[in-house]
C-alpha cells in the first residue's frame, strides 16, 4: 500500500509541476503567427496581465494577432516588460484589435486598417488590421479580424442584419481585398471569426474561400474536423478562431516542421475553469511555417577537372534540381563562392 501511495504522490507532483513557463511554440527555423482572443483583457486585472506576459514570453512567437483588448494602456505596459517585443494599435476609436511582435525577428513595413468607412461597418464591427512585415528576407501580410458574434446558425442572405449574413459579407470583402491587392503576396488571415468551418455549404459563411482551394486554405480545417477537445472555444463547444493562408504559402505549410495548433493553455494551469476565470474563454490558435535553411557546407567534389561540385545539405543528402539531376556549383580556389538557400 505504501508503494501505491508513493507512486500516486509522484504522479500528482508531475501533473501540478507543469506551469505557464513550460509552454513552447516558436522556433528559430519557423515563422509563427498566433491568433488569440484575450476576452476583454484584462479579465481578472493584474493576475491576467501577469499570466499573459508569461504566456507571450513562453510561446515565443514572431507575431501575436490579438482580439478583445479592453485596456490598451495595460497591454502596452505588459509588452514593454518583455524584451524584444512591441505592440501596435491602429484604431482611433475602440476596436479591440492589436499586434504584438518580436522586433528581433520581424521588420514591419507597414501597418494599416482596411474597410474603415461607413458602408462596411455592418460587415465589420471592427475594421481588419493589416501588418505588412519581413521575416528572414520573406514578406508576409497578416490580417487580424474579429467578426460579428452570435446568430442562430442559419445564413439568411435576404436579411442584412442577420449575424451570419454580416459574417458572410465580411468574408466576401476580405477575399475581394486579397484578390485585388495581395494576389501575389504571402497572406495569413487570422482572428476570432465567430463561425464554424464545418457548417453545411448553404449556411457556411466561409464558402467564398472554401470553394477557391487553388488560392486559399484554412490551415486549421484539420482542427475543426477533429475532436472538440482541441477546439478554440470549449464552452460551447465550437471552433471559432481560424487561420487562412494564400496559395503562395501552401508549399511552406507542407514542410515537415510546419504545423497549426490550438494551444491548450489550460493544460498548463489548474484546468479550464482557472484559465477561463483568469484569462479568456478562447484558446489561441497558432501556425508555424518552416522557413528556408542556408546551406554553407559542401561535402563532395563532383569533378575538379571541370571545376564543378555537387551540393549536399548538412546531413549529406544530395540536393536535386526539379528535373531530378544533381545541383552543381562552380568550384573556385578550393571553396564555394556562393551559399545555396533552400526555399
Amino acid at each position: 500500500m505504501k508503494k501505491v501511495l508513493f507512486l500516486l504522490m509522484i504522479s500528482t507532483q508531475l501533473l501540478t509541476a507543469q506551469s505557464l513557463e513550460d509552454l513552447t511554440f516558436g522556433t528559430d527555423s519557423t515563422f509563427e503567427v498566433i491568433s488569440w482572443n484575450i476576452e476583454w483583457f484584462p479579465k481578472n486585472g493584474q493576475a491576467t496581465a501577469d499570466s499573459v506576459k508569461t504566456i507571450i514570453q513562453s510561446l515565443a512567437a514572431d507575431v501575436y494577432a490579438l482580439q478583445e483588448i479592453d485596456d490598451t494602456t495595460l497591454l502596452k505596459q505588459v509588452v514593454s516588460t518583455i524584451p524584444g517585443y512591441e505592440c501596435y494599435f491602429k484604431s482611433s476609436y475602440y476596436g479591440g484589435l492589436a499586434y504584438v511582435y518580436n522586433t528581433n525577428t520581424v521588420q514591419v513595413n507597414a501597418k494599416y486598417e482596411i474597410y474603415t468607412s461607413q458602408p462596411y461597418w455592418n460587415a465589420f464591427p471592427r475594421s481588419p488590421q493589416v501588418l505588412d512585415l519581413m521575416h528572414k528576407g520573406k514578406q508576409y501580410n497578416v490580417i487580424n479580424n474579429h467578426l460579428k458574434c452570435c446568430g442562430d446558425g442559419n445564413l439568411d442572405i435576404n436579411n442584412s442584419s442577420d449575424e451570419e449574413m454580416r459574417r458572410y459579407m465580411a468574408v466576401y470583402y476580405l477575399k475581394q481585398y486579397i484578390d485585388n491587392n495581395l494576389a501575389n503576396k504571402n497572406v495569413i488571415l487570422v482572428g476570432d471569426l465567430n463561425d464554424e468551418l464545418t457548417d453545411f455549404a448553404s449556411h457556411n459563411v466561409f464558402q467564398d474561400f472554401i470553394t477557391d482551394p487553388g488560392n486559399y486554405l484554412f490551415a486549421d480545417m484539420q482542427i475543426a474536423n477533429a475532436s472538440n477537445t482541441n477546439w478554440s472555444y470549449p464552452s460551447w463547444p465550437s471552433h471559432l478562431d481560424h487561420i487562412l493562408i494564400s496559395d503562395k504559402l501552401f508549399a511552406d505549410f507542407s514542410k515537415p516542421n510546419s504545423m497549426v495548433s490550438c494551444i491548450r493553455i489550460d493544460d498548463y494551469m489548474s484546468g479550464w475553469n482557472t484559465y477561463d476565470n483568469n484569462i479568456s474563454d478562447h484558446r489561441p490558435v497558432g501556425i508555424k511555417l518552416e522557413v528556408g535553411a542556408i546551406i554553407n557546407t559542401t561535402l563532395e567534389i563532383e569533378n575538379t577537372d571541370r571545376n564543378l561540385i555537387k551540393i549536399v545539405d548538412v546531413l549529406g543528402r544530395e540536393i536535386m534540381q526539379k528535373n531530378n539531376t544533381p545541383l552543381l556549383y562552380m568550384y573556385s580556389n578550393g571553396t564555394v563562392e556562393k551559399k545555396l538557400i533552400i526555399e
